[in-house]
């Protein structure tokens, strides 16, 4: 019996991400992102040391990147999302003053492309993703 293939990833870096955060866990250890959709900075991704952000019942795990680096976003902004691939990208820039890339002279954001229907279709029947009550 052959294993089914795991679902498309919600959630990509480029290496130029990966670069950044492998500096950022040697400066501040382990790592996570939230983007919570609010207005302003609040729409880009935030890197936080782990467990720094409390994740709320409502946010939704979206994957990991670089390694084990979990991706979390709130479940209004999913809901908005959950048809796309979010890719995080940086570029240099004055981020959000709360995200750890800022001192770097970077900022994170975020590319997206919707998913095919045959994608959609993967990731509807692998189940709703993890939240962060579960």
């Amino acid at each position: 019996m052959r294993d089914r293939p795991a679902p498309k990833q919600r959630v990509l870096s480029t290496p130029a991400t990966d670069a950044l955060i492998e500096r950022l866990t040697h400066k501040h250890g382990p790592l996570m992102f939230h983007q919570s959709g609010g207005c302003c900075d609040g729409s880009a991704p935030m890197c936080f040391p782990k467990g720094e952000f409390v994740v709320g019942a409502q946010d939704v795990l979206l994957g990991t990147i670089a390694g084990d680096v979990q991706v979390w976003i709130g479940a209004a902004q999913f809901a908005y999302w959950r048809h796309t691939q979010i890719t995080i990208d940086v570029v240099p820039g004055r981020g959000a003053g709360m995200s750890l890339e800022t001192p770097e002279g970077m900022r994170f954001l975020v590319r997206s492309r919707v998913f095919t229907d045959a994608e959609s279709a993967e990731l509807e029947a692998a189940g709703e993703p993890m939240h962060g009550g579960d």
